[in-house]
């Protein structure tokens, strides 16, 4: 768009409606972060724009572009964090609890490819977006962790907890590695996309593919994108 194209001016909230611009605002910096070329030139003017109003009027709501940014943020882990505990209730074993997680995440992250680089892009500078910002980023590790420790066998499930943390740090390497080369190099004739999750979780449980694959949620599609749930 055109910067000669600005939004229409912005009707002015009845009293008391302040979360209603609040909520506007936060939506059109979470749009603006998943679709920007480059994410990290974003400025408060631009959400202002967006939304209609004037950038002074941001100020009533978040002190700076980074507590704005560190809120959307917040809100799209927490989104993701739900989305993979739904999909694990109702699991009736460990590694059924672990292939929900891991289907919802993947899931997640090539049906929603812009937020999802706007959590794991790791593009935003540190002046912004802080290390802490990403601490439910570490609470979703966590539970991938504790996940795939009580879905372990044999020797696995005997492993020390440093040995456990790093098998799960591995897993959702993988899994994250799956979704940025799914979203970035799409034009590849890829496998279907629940069969990727399958072997993989394979590769990580030693468990057979086709026991895996008789855990995967029904509701997900199996073909890519095009089956994808919307968010």
């Amino acid at each position: 768009m055109s910067s000669q194209k600005c939004s229409a001016p912005r009707r002015r909230n009845p009293r008391g409606q302040g979360q209603v611009l609040k909520a506007q605002l936060v939506d059109a910096a979470a749009k603006l972060l998943a679709t920007l070329d480059q994410p990290e030139t974003l400025t408060l003017r631009q959400v202002a724009r967006e939304v209609g109003v004037a950038p002074a009027s941001i100020y009533s709501h978040f002190p700076d572009l980074s507590a704005l940014i560190q809120h959307v943020l917040r809100l799209r882990y927490e989104e993701l964090a739900r989305l993979m505990d739904e999909a694990a209730q109702p699991a009736a074993s460990p590694l059924a609890d672990l292939v929900a997680r891991c289907a919802a995440y993947v899931h997640w992250g090539v049906d929603q490819p812009g937020h999802y680089r706007t959590l794991f892009g790791g593009r935003m500078p540190a002046d912004l977006v802080p290390g802490t910002a990403h601490g439910a980023g570490a609470e979703l590790l966590g539970a991938v962790v504790a996940s795939l420790a009580a879905a372990a066998t044999g020797e696995r499930k005997r492993s020390a907890a440093d040995q456990q943390w790093q098998a799960g740090l591995m897993l959702w390497t993988a899994l994250h590695g799956l979704v940025s080369l799914y979203n970035d190099h799409g034009a590849i004739p890829w496998p279907p996309l629940d069969g990727l999750i399958t072997d993989l979780i394979s590769l990580h449980t030693a468990r057979p593919a086709a026991e895996i694959e008789a855990l995967l949620p029904q509701a997900e599609g199996a073909s890519g994108p095009a089956g994808l749930r919307g968010a």
